[in-house]
């Protein structure tokens, strides 16, 4: 590739940049001995020209994703060195205030969007950000930054095909440094040629020398011109080489110590300064200078650090959730008339939804033209057409981490998963970003985003298609889980959903969906905010808790309970994380008995969890131990006689109930 021409200023910039980056992972390395640094470390010696490089193509309006080997990204983006340093210390100085560290950089001002834990993480995010760019019409691109190593990873292929089938404005970067951790590309990869990988998705991808300074530069320009004029994706293989172990862990065994100084070489820094001197443009004293500034600015960001406070323990749960209100601009749905059915409750809400904000958009498979696996959003297509009813390939963590992406970028996504056992595809995008960012960003990233998901057995699906896995879900702090059980909160869930700052997961009980409004009438609907528990009967002998579809199997035996003189107070949980504690408190302190039904698995179950709180707040109160009626422990059958033989049934419940009385 030809180099372009170079101003003096500019050239000796790109070489201070690099110096920077190289002096400062020279010091977190000397801070680790002294363990100032702690957790892994990994650092970004040998790369410098990749970050520097490719940071003068970006304008300050772009995104930036990186992996987590990034303090080099994020000082060559421009993130305060001070920051990053306090960061590296775990200091509430950090620019993540503390709470990610080494690996989890995260800087608002500068949109860099975080460093990843997760190998592969960041791509669908950095497609999601693109996504929200592309429906608000935001001239912006996303460079996402990741090592070869992630080429392996299934979310590496899901968010490539996406940003193609989309045209999307990602600048995808692949520093390929030939070893995921201590796995040689030639072991891990059947095609070492990392770029022909994004050539099979049709994007047009280039390979440069990563240790090349002004190559990777003139690179990085041309795609990002590209991206912007033809608004698809590009992909870039920087090859690289890191002269420092995986981490400070890593021994180094897999590589020999030959090959590590025969790169160093050619290593950027000495390289790129060679050519300055050749071509007349480093001075004599340049290097000097440079490097006693760069010197004094490491030292500076150290102090900083040193000086630098701890977050209170009381602070302990800060920024697990916002503090904030719910957006006021999502409005409350009304109410269903009576003939509506769950379903029809479901798209009505979702019409309303799409109809009052522009930020929000559905998608997941086979959504827009199949209306859904089942039928909820079906005809919603021709209404809002496919920017916005958006059919996704079968790549469910892929297309939700886009969503997570996309709630970053502004937009409101509804994101549908077909059912609850499809959501394991999804799972480390739910739970290592979704949860976690605005807790790991020091609170400078939320993601307000819905997943909606279809639960629970009863349609003779076998086990891979009706497990009830909520409670799982409802074990993870940084998310919330709603659960309706009525048509009306079908209704109702999904406006304060979407007005919520953070992620939602609403589960729709698969029984529920042909449910009509009329069945529901006699439980007295409730008016009450649908993040709080609701009586659905009340009592005086024994509190039933139930949510979702097993609410109308405790419905069906409380009904069984009062034909024998038993009054059950029947409390329709809604939201299973944070669970409403005070209603259950004040019923079971009411009734002096418990009765829990969870279609989950009984071991590690939300029921589970439910007893232990009511043991610890209403012990004094009990006069009965807590029963729990659970699903069995079981996959759950095909057969429908074993099937609902796996299910909470109201005769159990009736049963549970008269134990608490001892009556049989």
């Amino acid at each position: 590739m030809s180099k372009p021409h170079l101003s003096r200023e500019h050239a000796l910039h790109l070489l201070r940049e690099m110096l920077r980056i190289r002096r400062f992972e020279e010091k977190c390395a000397e801070l680790y001995t002294q363990e100032k640094i702690r957790g892994f470390l990994h650092l970004y010696i040998g790369e410098e020209a990749n970050a520097v490089g490719v940071m003068q193509a970006l304008a300050p309006d772009d995104a930036v994703v990186a992996t987590y080997r990034e303090h080099g990204h994020a000082l060559a983006r421009g993130v305060s060195m001070d920051g990053v340093m306090a960061e590296m210390y775990g200091k509430q100085e950090g620019c993540s205030g503390g709470r990610g560290g080494s690996m989890h950089i995260f800087d608002a001002a500068t949109n860099f969007y975080g460093g990843n834990a997760i190998v592969g993480g960041g791509l669908p995010l950095a497609v999601g950000l693109a996504l929200a760019d592309k429906l608000q019409g935001r001239d912006r691109v996303t460079a996402c930054f990741f090592g070869e190593g992630a080429v392996a990873e299934g979310e590496f292929h899901e968010s490539l095909n996406l940003a193609a089938l989309w045209n999307l404005p990602v600048f995808f970067v692949c520093e390929n440094n030939l070893y995921a951790m201590g796995t040689a590309l030639e072991i891990s990869e059947s095609e070492t040629d990392i770029h022909k990988k994004a050539e099979s998705y049709r994007i047009a991808s280039e390979v440069v020398d990563g240790m090349d300074v002004v190559a990777v530069e003139a690179a990085a320009q041309a795609a990002v011109e590209a991206i912007r004029t033809e608004g698809k994706p590009r992909f870039l293989e920087c090859r690289t080489y890191r002269f420092r172990a995986h981490s400070m862990f890593d021994a180094q065994l897999y590589r020999e110590k030959g090959e590590v100084e025969k790169w160093k070489e050619h290593g950027p820094i000495l390289r790129y300064q060679t050519w300055l001197r050749e071509t007349g443009i480093l001075h004599g004293s340049d290097v000097e200078a440079m490097e006693a500034e760069v010197a004094a600015e490491v030292q500076v960001a150290v102090d900083f650090a040193e000086q630098g406070t701890w977050e209170p323990v009381e602070n302990l749960l800060a920024d697990t959730y916002a503090d904030g209100a719910a957006d006021t601009a999502v409005k409350a749905a009304a109410a269903p008339p009576p003939e509506m059915t769950y379903r029809e409750a479901m798209r009505e809400a979702l019409r309303e939804a799409l109809t009052r904000d522009e930020r929000v958009f559905l998608m997941g498979e086979d959504v827009a033209h199949y209306g859904g696996c089942y039928a909820v959003s079906m005809g919603l297509l021709d209404e809002f057409g496919p920017e916005r009813i958006r059919d996704t390939p079968l790549s469910e963590s892929g297309f939700t981490g886009a969503g997570i992406g996309a709630a970053l970028g502004g937009m409101r996504p509804i994101v549908e998963v077909m059912t609850v056992n499809f959501s394991l595809l999804a799972l480390d995008q739910i739970l290592n970003s979704a949860a976690t960012l605005r807790h790991m960003s020091g609170g400078q990233f939320g993601v307000p985003l819905v997943i909606r998901m279809a639960t629970g057995a009863g349609k003779q699906l076998a086990a891979q298609h009706s497990h009830s896995l909520e409670g799982w879900f409802a074990h993870i702090p940084g998310i919330k889980i709603l659960a309706p059980a009525t048509v009306a909160d079908a209704r109702a869930m999904l406006a304060p959903a979407l007005a919520d700052p953070d992620p939602v997961l609403i589960f729709e009980n698969v029984m529920l969906y042909n449910r009509r409004a009329e069945a529901d009438a006699s439980i007295g609907l409730s008016p009450e905010s649908v993040w709080q528990a609701a009586l659905r009967r009340t009592g005086k002998d024994v509190t039933v808790i139930a949510y979702g579809g097993g609410l109308w199997r405790a419905m069906t035996a409380a009904e069984e309970l009062a034909e024998a003189g038993i009054e059950a107070e029947v409390v329709d949980l809604r939201c299973l994380r944070p669970l409403d504690d005070a209603t259950i408190a004040a019923s079971v302190a009411k009734t002096r008995r418990a009765v829990i039904v969870d279609d989950g698995w009984r071991s590690g179950s939300l029921a589970a969890e439910i007893s232990a709180r009511i043991t610890e707040e209403c012990f004094w109160s009990l006069d009965a131990p807590v029963e729990r009626v659970c699903g069995a422990e079981v996959p759950i059958p095909y057969p429908r006689h074993l099937e609902q033989a796996s299910l909470p049934q109201p005769a159990d419940i009736v049963a549970a109930a008269k134990r608490t009385l001892h009556r049989t």
